[in-house]
């Protein structure tokens, strides 16, 4: 067996207690190179408790995580970010006082796997920030600070504050929430252009037509538990999420907003 043959990243029966809570009941998950999962559920399923504990953020309870074969229990998240295993939060965050290009610059900086002063703001440093940012369709806001620009852009300067790094594995958190139809349209059209890089992907979101058209994979949890995981093209079809997460409604009517 050959290396890019082994999962790049791993949850082997993890779970995560709370008293007599169980928000993550017992997963397991191989991410392969070059995967793009999507996972939805109702509010409170877990999913973000998951994401949490694959990201090294919280301890799991029960379990492991392996990140590249190795397992990261007693590795801070900021370890594992310099990794190469880097993930967004639910809400938009980043300095919003400071420009685009000054948080690009920031997320180099903090987020660098060699920091030396002098490598720091190099030229390739540099030129990667400008490329990633004309990828994002952000160059126009390079100057513009992050309280002035749009909500769409605001989305799209998280995203592009992560794959700068060019993870071997991004997981983001709701990354089309709050948008209008027509921008998941064009977040859509972003993160076909990220999958065709050979990015690995894991996402949760709500937003089913975002999850149908971007993943090639779909989890669907419920109580801490999988209770689906096949193509997205199934999930309406399964009895069992149309019961508890879509509520009987036919596929592809699912609310275009959600959190959890």
């Amino acid at each position: 067996m050959t290396d890019k043959a082994l999962p790049v990243l791993e949850a082997r029966a993890v779970a995560k207690h709370y008293g007599a809570l169980a928000a993550v009941d017992g997963i397991d998950l191989k991410v392969m190179p070059g995967q793009t999962i999507g996972i939805g559920g109702p509010n409170g399923a877990g999913k973000t408790t998951f994401f949490d504990l694959i990201s090294g953020f919280i301890p799991v309870t029960k379990g492991e995580v392996l990140f590249m074969g190795e397992p990261i229990k007693g590795l801070p998240a900021h370890h594992l970010a310099r990794a190469g295993l880097v993930r967004t939060f639910q809400v938009t965050s980043g300095f919003t006082s400071l420009t685009v290009w000054q948080n690009m610059m920031a997320s180099v900086i903090f987020g660098a796997r060699d920091t030396k002063p002098g490598l720091l703001f190099n030229r390739g440093n540099r030129a990667r920030v400008e490329t990633t940012l004309e990828a994002f369709g952000l160059s126009d806001l390079a100057s513009a600070r992050v309280e002035d620009i749009p909500a769409l852009a605001r989305k799209k300067l998280m995203v592009a504050t992560a794959i700068v790094h060019e993870p071997k594995v991004l997981l983001l958190d709701e990354p089309v929430s709050g948008l209008m139809p027509s921008e998941v349209d064009e977040f859509i059209s972003l993160m076909h252009e990220i999958r065709a890089r050979g990015t690995t992907l894991v996402f949760i979101e709500h937003v089913m037509r975002f999850l149908t058209s971007v993943a090639d994979r779909a989890l669907i949890m419920h109580q801490g538990k999988l209770i689906y995981d096949g193509p997205p093209s199934g999930i309406g079809r399964d009895e069992t999420v149309r019961s508890v997460y879509l509520g009987g409604a036919a596929y592809g009517l699912e609310t275009e907003t959600g959190h959890g």
